[in-house]
């Protein structure tokens, strides 16, 4: 039996992450420092990831899954729950256990100008994780290694003597990908890895990531506000909105049948290239912003915002992630009846606008 079996995880599952918690403490005072308060920026999640595939993370800005993905690498500490990568409590780990195991799980970063350091030229970029894991052939072999790295992401070798500031955004962004492999990772986190790109580099960098995970037999986790890049590289998905999962499902599923009306409203807010469609379809807004994850509302967190809220149940009962299909769970007390046409989003919400200003107020910032 595997570590991960023994553990109580299936042998294909590579991260289990359960009741994960993140909360950072607002403070108060200058001669008392006291805590006040909390921000739950993760608040219970529950995810597992299969070796070889792609989870996707959706949400709007703020709902906390980017705290989830550093938290998963502990680049905070989360304050409750547990991380399993194959079979390990990555919270129980002491300082160089958890060095040793950041070997086998990299990040990449949304901003590859701020994550690259501007005095330091590729080859010592990508060098530098070898050397501080003792990767063995001392120099020269690094250097091959380098070569091979550049390759792999589409850079000419020439780029090793160059330094980040002389590379476009995306030339950038495939430096980071590449420092991320130069360890041989099994897991790599990629943190909006296309969002600080121009829509025509986005589809390439996208497309290296799917080339790299069949050649490498990567395991992905993608945190992304983009529904379109998620859908093409995702083959599961989940959905946060203020700190909780409230959908989760295989990434064809999630689209054809979205059962959460939080995750209803955003697919209702994508553009169809059919304009006959898009004329024809029916929109729904989104009323007010995110709510502060200092002070969630009680209940269902999105029945302030809910366009098929109920009197009854949303807000004082909290709902529970269920299995409506064969793998796909949803957090939402009424998603049987609205997925069945018993209950319809209220009028206020229907779009009576273009679909130019639906996308600009219901699209993930």
């Amino acid at each position: 039996m595997t570590a991960a079996g023994a553990a109580g995880v299936p042998d294909d599952v590579l991260l289990q992450v359960r009741g994960l918690e993140v909360h950072f403490p607002i403070r108060s005072g200058i001669l008392l420092d006291r805590t006040v308060g909390h921000v739950r920026a993760v608040d219970g999640v529950d995810l597992a990831v299969r070796r070889g595939t792609t989870f996707g993370l959706v949400g709007e800005s703020g709902c906390g899954k980017s705290t989830l993905g550093r938290a998963v690498l502990r680049l905070v500490e989360p304050t409750g729950g547990t991380v399993l990568f194959d079979g390990v409590d990555m919270t129980s780990l002491k300082k160089e256990q958890l060095r040793r195991a950041r070997k086998r799980m990299q990040m990449v970063f949304q901003d590859p100008m701020s994550s690259l350091d501007p005095r330091q030229d590729v080859e010592s970029l990508l060098v530098e994780p070898m050397q501080a894991h003792e990767l063995a052939g001392g120099p020269k072999a690094w250097r091959a290694r380098v070569r091979e790295l550049l390759d792999l992401v589409g850079l000419p070798a020439a780029s090793a003597s160059k330094y980040p500031h002389e590379f476009s955004g995306g030339q950038r962004q495939r430096i980071g990908i590449a420092r991320a492999i130069a360890l041989e990772p099994e897991l790599v986190i990629a943190d909006e890895p296309v969002s600080a790109l121009d829509v025509s580099v986005q589809a390439q960098v996208v497309n290296l990531l799917e080339e790299l995970q069949d050649r490498l037999g990567l395991t992905y986790l993608v945190i992304a506000h983009d529904l379109a890049v998620v859908r093409h590289i995702s083959d599961e998905i989940g959905v946060m909105y203020l700190g909780s999962l409230v959908e989760h499902a295989d990434s064809d599923e999630l689209y054809d049948n979205p059962l959460h009306p939080y995750t209803i409203s955003l697919m209702s807010a994508i553009p169809v290239p059919d304009p006959d469609v898009e004329d024809a379809r029916e929109r729904i807004l989104l009323a007010g912003d995110l709510p502060s994850p200092a002070a969630p509302p009680p209940g269902c967190r999105f029945h302030t915002r809910c366009p098929f809220r109920q009197p009854t149940r949303c807000h004082d009962e909290v709902p529970l992630l269920r299995e409506l299909a064969p793998r796909h769970t949803v957090a939402c007390h009424w998603a049987e009846d609205v997925r069945d046409g018993r209950i319809t989003a209220a009028a206020s919400s229907h779009d009576p606008t273009s679909a130019g200003d639906v996308v600009d107020q219901t699209t993930l910032p």
